[in-house]
């Protein structure tokens, strides 16, 4: 009977110590150490660790420069070793196509400069964007949005807040396809000459109308004619408004043939570029193979928050050559 009960006592106590959650975590973490020592030994993970640093690119901070004023920055890019690990265990061999990279953010942001006007993206990433300011032309917005919308192609309508409010439907087709919206005065003053307070009323007034016609909250502003002082920058600014000029410019508005705006446009887009542009019966006819040319320069287009957004684009590798 005693010889039982010490049987019993033995079972159940061993039974305790294997159901015991800290038993389980002993076990568990005792495991995971093994593992570790293991891979700190592998020869692959080494080998992996000892590569990433020629793999890697810092960080790029934004900047004022003194010809392009503020420039956006640009992340950086750092090797994920245990994810790149993953992959190549299986062969156990480093392969350079396998790595895993994360993006590194720079420590300034565009938002932490000084107010200034933006003239192109950064110099590093291969996209452009397309302006297009829109205070009339209505007849051939149609085909633009038409063509944009053939090319996959995601715009920065720039609105004058009269034009707006005159044409809410053009308005609301322009966001429905997805292209971006921003903020282009109310009345298209020079303001330039205007006073501090006619400056701040084109730019709340226009907000408000845009708004309240499309749904949208505006963050960029293109000062009409890019005629601007420093204090337009400011109060721009104070409407939380980042000021937007450009790289390129059509000059669709003196009715060239679609050839020149073609020649003009491509021969100069490089990585960064900004285009202005207008609804003109010159622009509608020169978009399509305009976009064409952009991206046989192997150019990404996008939207001015892409374009100005600190993330890289395409293949980490391309990124980095």
């Amino acid at each position: 009977m005693r010889k039982i009960g010490y049987t019993l006592v033995i079972v159940i106590s061993g039974f305790l110590i294997v159901a015991n959650p800290l038993t389980d975590q002993y076990m568990s973490l005792a495991l995971n150490e093994s593992i570790s020592v293991s891979k700190v030994d592998d020869p692959l993970l080494i080998e992996i660790k000892e590569q990433a640093k020629t793999f890697e690119v810092p960080a790029k901070d934004a900047v004022i420069d003194k010809v392009w004023k503020a420039i956006p920055g640009l992340n950086g890019l750092k090797v994920d070793v245990n994810a790149s690990y993953k992959k190549m265990k299986k062969d156990g061999s480093f392969d350079k196509e396998k790595l895993v990279f994360t993006e590194v953010k720079p420590k300034i942001h565009l938002e932490d400069l000084e107010p200034s006007p933006i003239y192109k993206g950064h110099p590093d990433k291969p996209m452009v964007s397309l302006l297009i300011n829109v205070a009339w032309g209505n007849e051939y917005l149609p085909k633009m949005l038409e063509t944009l919308k053939k090319h996959n192609v995601k715009a920065t309508f720039f609105l004058e807040g009269r034009w707006t409010q005159n044409n809410p439907d053009l308005a609301k087709m322009i966001v429905a396809a997805g292209h971006e919206i921003g903020n282009h005065s109310y009345t298209h003053p020079d303001l330039k000459v205007a006073s501090d307070q006619k400056t701040k009323e084109e730019i709340v007034k226009t907000n408000e109308v845009i708004e309240a016609t499309t749904e949208q909250k505006v963050k960029w502003f293109a000062p009409p004619s890019g005629s601007y002082r420093n204090k337009t920058v400011d109060i721009a600014s104070g409407q939380g408004l980042l000021t937007v000029m450009w790289t390129v410019d059509t000059i669709d508005w003196q009715k060239p043939s679609p050839e020149t705006i073609i020649n003009r446009v491509v021969n100069k887009v490089e990585n960064g570029s900004m285009v202005l542009m207008h609804p003109t019966e010159s622009t509608a006819n020169a978009l399509d193979r305009m976009i064409v040319g952009i991206k046989d320069k192997d150019l990404q287009i996008g939207t001015v928050t892409s374009l100005l957004s600190e993330e890289r684009i395409g293949s980490h590798e391309k990124q980095k050559k």
